[in-house]
């Protein structure tokens, strides 16, 4: 059987403050632009270190996207849930606006990709990608135009990969991503990238299948206790600079 009950399956989410990219960086001066747009992976909105203290409140507070603790000021705040194998779709929260979701009608099997202006935070376009039988050309006429400052958040959803080629995962390699050459059949991946970065972007969690069954296995990596209506079927990380 393809699906397995709510309880045994596992998503991603990727919580994390991401940088602003004001206009006095990107348009400080000639020569000074779009290169600044490294400082974009280099900043977070995480959570206090051993050192911080934090004062209890009565009730858990929720910020922008749900988040536990605000970002900082100049920083833009979302939170990406890669869907569950075919059953829960995906969402890519920013600034407290919900930009694909199964409510808005906009997420589809494959990957889900909204673009977003790094200047203004403004979302672009959102589109969903059937990666198991659609047309992948109509995937890399969306991303091969990509102007330099634009990021690009992507969620995944049953099945990222079939379709992919050599020059699509080239794309989201040049984007940033660490995993894109590997990822395969019903893998869940969600990533957020940005056109001419330089670096690997921080902001990326992969979570291969588990051999035996179609439910992706837990991911090792710095796992935060996921909201208590969420716990039973997401695990909650944070990306790390």
């Amino acid at each position: 059987m393809r699906l397995a009950g709510p309880l045994r399956i596992v998503v991603l989410v990727v919580a994390v403050g991401l940088t602003w990219i004001i206009v006095s960086i990107l348009l400080g001066g000639p020569g000074d632009g779009f290169p600044r747009i490294q400082h974009l992976f280099t900043s977070e909105c995480g959570v206090p270190g051993p050192e911080s203290s934090v004062t209890a409140e009565p009730r858990a507070r929720k910020y922008k996207c749900g988040l536990p603790q605000p970002c900082p000021e100049e920083h833009l705040a979302f939170r990406m849930v890669s869907g569950a194998a075919n059953v829960i779709g995906p969402k890519i929260c920013l600034e407290d606006k919900m930009l694909m979701s199964s409510v808005k009608d906009n997420v589809g099997r494959g990957l889900n990709i909204a673009l977003v202006n790094g200047v203004s935070g403004e979302l672009i376009e959102a589109r969903a990608f059937d990666m198991w039988a659609g047309d992948v050309n109509n995937l890399l006429k969306f991303i091969r135009p990509l102007h330099e400052g634009t990021l690009v958040f992507v969620a995944s959803y049953d099945d990222p990969a079939t379709k992919m080629n050599e020059e699509t995962r080239k794309l989201f390699s040049e984007l940033g991503s660490r995993n894109a050459k590997e990822l395969a059949f019903r893998d869940s991946w969600v990533f957020v990238g940005a056109k001419g970065v330089q670096n690997k972007s921080p902001f990326e969690q992969w979570q291969p299948r588990s051999p035996h069954t179609d439910c992706p296995r837990p991911i090792p990596s710095h796992p935060v206790p996921a909201a208590r209506e969420e716990q039973q079927a997401h695990q909650q990380v944070r990306g790390l600079a």
